[in-house]
């Protein structure tokens, strides 16, 4: 009986799971309203024109990471909630992706009609990118992911 209560999933990951299958989720949208250039979804953000412009200027590097960041953190977020182990692996890849979607951003043209506020997205990004994988190495080494 004490070994099966030990094998039970704590609390906590369902609560950082869900979160961050939410937080994930809408990058998820973002991305994929934004590559097939759904109008109705870029006049909620912005300058429609200058959204597409933007992306299509965007080094090919930093196109990749975009991708790679966005279904990375979605699909950890899926296998965090499976209690899989593999979740740390994507976790992984989707910091990177971040990172190298940063330096798209940063070595290449300004983001069109970007407030203060803003700028500081990418570093919010790459600092929940980086919290969801010390999270699940976290509880991997706990034991909580098989």
């Amino acid at each position: 009986m004490e070994q099966a209560i030990n094998h039970r999933t704590p609390l906590h990951l369902w609560l950082v799971g869900a979160l961050s299958l939410l937080w994930n989720s809408i990058g998820g949208i973002d991305y994929t309203l934004t590559r097939l250039r759904n109008m109705d979804y870029l006049t909620l953000v912005g300058d429609p024109a200058a959204i597409l412009a933007y992306v299509d200027a965007m080094p090919m590097y930093a196109q990749i990471g975009w991708g790679l960041g966005v279904w990375g953190a979605l699909a950890g977020s899926v296998l965090l909630l499976m209690r899989s182990r593999y979740a740390v692996h994507a976790f992984a890849v989707s910091l990177a992706g971040a990172l190298i979607s940063l330096g798209g951003q940063i070595f290449g043209p300004p983001i069109p009609g970007a407030t203060e506020a803003s700028k500081y997205m990418p570093l919010v990004i790459i600092a929940l990118a980086a919290v969801q994988l010390w999270y699940a190495l976290r509880v991997r080494k706990a034991g909580v992911l098989n």
